[in-house]
């Protein structure tokens, strides 16, 4: 283990959060926020100063292998929520270090889950800090450490390998720092045009600014108590709903699309269900909810909003769907499961594991009618290797695993059935609202410190794919040699 890199690298992580802090240091200047403003200049000056510390000599052996990937990306991501969590504490606009805590998992990991039931009375650089911190997350702290450090090589694509959504990461371009900055500027571009259409439709640059960041990075923190719904703007739900699926899709189909390859992007099997399942829920749902709302198009219109926001794992909310008939309500939490692409800002379990289990269980029931048969799995016309296939196999187990595991520590709050199964599976997709006491207009206030720490073990492992996260639980991953 090559502890004197990944202190390194940690140091670095620090430091470029302390000079993401400045933007709403800027903003709190600019609005008078007394409180805000010493909040954010004293995390900043921790943030350095630790990240200095931890930088102060370069490593010789700048080498990174598979296991300190995952290491280093499990304990960036805590370090980054414990310092983002900072503003918060020191600021008083949040109660309690674990309130602090949750609320910048939770905006991290793109989740969206709130303790708070009061948004609109908060400064705005708190309220700016609260949705950049899914813009953050949404792409990855590492892949934005990849793009701009002088060090990258290779081997570092162990780091991309471990932050990056999906069971299949690969590079666009031969360079690993080629490709990360490839994704950023493909994600500042679409950021910047719901921006401004946003804009456009008539929405403050404030609410532009911070509703496209948690729509880019599909966490869903809103800066009204009524979510989006507040706006009561038809036009704004359509370019929001319109972004939730551009989000929601693996990058690398607009890397195709700059390329002019549209050839692969009609290929793309994961891109044709996705759209599929979007388009099905949507159609059901709006027959379902039909009696809800006075025409056809408003009722087509909150469907598509909220299953994008449910499948995207946005969790962004137009109507209490909690009050909708048990059919819609069953589908938007299958749709929380599902999730979004692989290699897009979404969480879930993604679609394109969902295509290789129905593949794989296709695969036994082959070979049981014909045994001697040979039988191969392809994604989009290549032949999926027998380590993705294990790996994918794996991560279902360990899932279920750890929701059952989760779901029995949530219960000891004795809330209903509903509640702490919802509350499980949205927080291990990343999506927010849940149903019942966790619903589109609820909130996790309700939980105990202990279950509101068992939620951000589960926001992470959701984010960070659950291997990481566990590795660090793993005594073998902490000796100094390798076997």
């Amino acid at each position: 283990m090559n502890y004197h890199m990944m202190a390194y690298i940690l140091g670095n992580i620090l430091r470029v959060e302390g000079l993401f802090l400045f933007a709403p240091t800027l903003l709190a200047i600019y609005y008078g926020e007394d409180k805000a403003l010493f909040a954010f200049g004293l995390t900043i000056f921790i943030a350095m100063i630790v990240g200095s510390i931890l930088t102060k000599a370069e490593p010789e052996d700048k080498k990174i292998y598979g296991r300190e990937g995952f290491v280093i990306v499990a304990l960036a991501w805590i370090s980054m929520s414990f310092f983002g969590a900072m503003p918060f504490f020191f600021s008083g606009a949040i109660e309690g270090p674990v309130n602090c805590f949750f609320e910048t998992v939770s905006g991290f990991t793109t989740t969206g889950a709130s303790i708070l039931t009061e948004i609109e009375g908060l400064p705005k650089s708190i309220l700016f800090w609260r949705s950049f911190t899914h813009w953050i997350g949404g792409m990855g702290i590492l892949v934005f450490m990849l793009a701009i450090m002088p060090t990258v090589d290779e081997r570092s694509m162990h780091l991309m390998r471990a932050e990056a959504p999906g069971p299949l990461v690969g590079k666009l371009v031969p360079k690993v720092k080629s490709t990360a900055k490839l994704l950023y500027e493909m994600y500042i571009i679409l950021t910047l045009l719901e921006i401004f259409l946003l804009i456009l439709g008539g929405m403050p640059v404030f609410d532009s600014l911070v509703n496209t960041f948690s729509t880019a990075g599909t966490g869903g923190f809103a800066i009204k108590n009524a979510s989006i719904a507040a706006y009561e703007n038809p036009y704004f739900e359509y370019v929001i709903t319109v972004f939730m699926f551009l989000f929601s899709v693996n990058f690398n189909l607009y890397y195709f699309l700059l390329v002019k390859d549209v050839k692969n992007i009609f290929k793309n099997e994961e891109l044709r269900y996705f759209i599929a399942i979007i388009i099905g829920a949507i159609g059901i749902i709006t027959l379902n909810i039909l009696s809800l709302y006075p025409t056809f198009e408003s009722a087509f219109r909150h469907a598509a909003f909220q299953v994008l926001a449910i499948i995207s794992t946005t969790g962004f909310a137009t109507a209490n769907f909690d009050v909708w008939p048990e059919l819609s309500k069953t589908l938007l939490v299958i749709l929380m499961i599902v999730g979004a692409c692989g290699g897009s800002t979404g969480g879930g379990l993604k679609v394109s594991r969902l295509i290789l289990l129905l593949k794989m269980a296709g695969l036994e029931i082959r070979r049981i009618v014909h045994p001697r048969s040979v039988n191969i799995i392809k994604l989009d016309g290549h032949k999926v290797d027998e380590e993705t296939i294990r790996g994918v196999g794996g991560f279902i187990i360990v899932y279920l695993f750890l929701t059952m595991g989760s779901f029995l520590l949530i219960s000891l709050n004795n809330f209903d059935f509903t509640t702490s199964l919802t509350s499980v599976l949205s927080c291990l997709g990343n999506v927010g609202p849940g149903l019942a006491r966790v619903g589109p207009i609820e909130n996790y206030s309700l939980f105990s410190d202990f279950s509101k720490l068992v939620l951000c073990f589960n926001m992470l492992l959701g984010r960070l794919e659950i291997f990481p996260i566990i590795m660090l639980f793993a005594p073998a991953v902490w000796k100094r040699s390798y076997m």
